[in-house]
């Protein structure tokens, strides 16, 4: 698992820019994708899509006593791989 701060070092080195404007940038695209997907689905091609999702009210349990718990509905944050990225990550073994 990498850390912001090598996300934003290996960022800074691979496009030749300070870890100032990497950060910045980095930043600003989460903050984009974390707006727009309030009104839409946002996908980058070759790479994915990021959307929002729902999660209904439901009943759960607390582990420690057993007794039930109520979970509010929510929103959630959902990332669809592409086709392509999963082809990357899940090549082909050849027989």
């Amino acid at each position: 698992m990498a850390t912001k701060a090598e996300l934003i070092d290996a960022v800074a080195a691979s496009a030749g820019v300070s870890k100032g404007d990497a950060e910045r940038t980095i930043g600003a695209f989460f903050d984009h994708v974390t707006t727009a997907t309030k009104k839409d689905k946002i996908a980058w091609p070759g790479f994915g899509s990021f959307s929002q999702t729902k999660r209904a009210a439901r009943t759960g349990r607390n582990p420690q006593t057993g007794a039930p718990v109520k979970i509010a509905a929510s929103v959630a944050m959902k990332f669809t791989p592409s086709a392509t990225l999963k082809t990357t990550l899940n090549p082909r073994k050849k027989k």
